[in-house]
């Protein structure tokens, strides 16, 4: 197909829907549920209009900037002194509840994806177990959701992602057979601290920088007009970019650059407006992705759908993700529907994308099969998570207020 079509059908999608924006994120039906069913349509399996080849490196890198703008501006928008209160939430969750999840994956992989050998079933469960942070962002926004909550699962969501980088490299490097066992275990030691140091060494750094020069250059009014949209967006692709070159983590490199950078600029008088340019990035690029996603690979997936994929993907969504959350935050001063709520808004998307595309790239036996249950849970995840954001938060918020604020 001419490349001006495939523009001309993007740039018409986001026009319109540009236009009713507003109006539904009031509504349960969140962006990405019509991202991905807007492509879909679009798709070989609805009207035909797009008949683009899986270009899996282009996608790659459309989720990866998209992830890498969207953990900036989430975490540069962080309660600080929140986090400082409740930062026991997020370490259990990242330290006891990730680990557990792809142990708990990867049973549910042996018990219904046997066709996988036991290192595909563990990359399958390392690919599902980051949650996403653009497609928990109707959760962490709402005001109805109290904020110890809605922090933890900030932090927890931009950093999972960045967390399981190394451990999929080291069972991709397993698998393919470039590595041995016991290099895979020095990989599975090396490789997280390597990656994360670097990351957060690297974001820490330029969001600190980034921070002085914004904040010095403002008081001297050498910034202004619509200049005050690009700064931000530019310091988080510069934040994920150095920290990949530098073979360390580049979605840790945003998470914390922004962390970094919205804690040292809480003084700047015009820090939202410097922000809503690198949102309206995230945005834009967020239905770039979703919707080459449902006109592309979920069509795909839909040859490789079965019984069992349908029923990991909700196991995943469901069992492999709540009693994790349940385990991890034993003893904890926090409720049982607080522990749903958390349990339930772990949301899969980009950071799978990535993972999943990553894994493509080297054509393992079970390919078809790991694709396939990645697109459905991601797309189950898109739908559920996405439909039940605003009514599940304004239920829960209304639990806690009752309670006069107990989590």
């Amino acid at each position: 197909m001419s490349e001006y079509q495939l523009l001309t059908i993007l740039a018409a999608f986001a026009f319109l829907y540009s236009l009713v924006a507003s109006r539904l994120e009031r509504t349960p039906i969140s962006g990405p549920v019509l991202y991905l069913f807007a492509g879909f349509v679009c798709g070989a399996s609805g009207l035909q209009l797009i008949h683009a080849e899986f270009d899996g490196d282009g996608l790659k890198r459309l989720a990866e900037f998209t992830l890498a703008l969207v953990l900036f501006t989430d975490s540069a928008t962080a309660n600080l002194s929140v986090l400082r209160r409740v930062k026991d939430l997020p370490v259990r969750l990242l330290l006891v509840g990730l680990p557990l999840t792809i142990l708990a994956g990867f049973v549910v992989g042996c018990l219904f994806v046997g066709q996988l050998t036991l290192v595909e079933i563990a990359l399958l469960a390392t690919m599902l177990a980051p949650t996403d942070a653009a497609l928990g962002q109707a959760v962490v926004t709402n005001e109805d959701v109290p904020a110890s909550v809605r922090e933890s699962l900030n932090v927890e969501s931009g950093l999972n992602d960045g967390i399981c980088v190394p451990v999929l490299l080291g069972f991709l490097a397993l698998a393919t057979g470039e590595a041995s066992g016991r290099e895979t275990l020095w990989l599975a030691i090396e490789l997280p601290i390597r990656e994360i140091g670097i990351g957060a060494a690297v974001g820490a750094t330029l969001g600190l920088a980034g921070s002085y020069a914004i904040k010095a250059c403002g008081k001297r009014g050498w910034i202004g007009g619509s200049w005050n949209q690009v700064p931000v967006a530019a310091l988080a692709m510069l934040c994920f970019a150095l920290s990949q070159r530098l073979d360390g983590s580049g979605f840790i490199g945003a998470f914390v650059g922004g962390l970094v950078f919205g804690g040292s600029t809480n003084t700047l008088k015009d820090k939202e407006a410097v922000l809503n340019g690198a949102e309206g990035a995230g945005n834009v690029l967020s239905l770039l992705t979703w919707f080459t996603f449902g006109a592309v690979v979920f069509d795909r997936s839909l040859e490789a759908l079965s019984w069992q994929v349908v029923v990991y993907a909700v196991l995943s969504l469901t069992l492999v993700r709540m009693l994790p959350v349940f385990v991890s935050l034993h003893g904890a001063p926090v409720r049982r529907d607080t522990k749903l709520f958390l349990g339930w808004f772990g949301p899969r998307g980009l950071a799978s994308v990535v993972f999943v595309v990553m894994v493509m790239a080297d054509q393992l036996p079970g390919n078809d099969t790991m694709v396939a249950v990645v697109t459905w849970t991601v797309t189950l995840s898109v739908i559920v998570h996405g439909l039940s954001a605003e009514p599940l938060a304004t239920m829960y918020g209304k639990l806690v207020r009752d309670r006069d604020g107990e989590v």
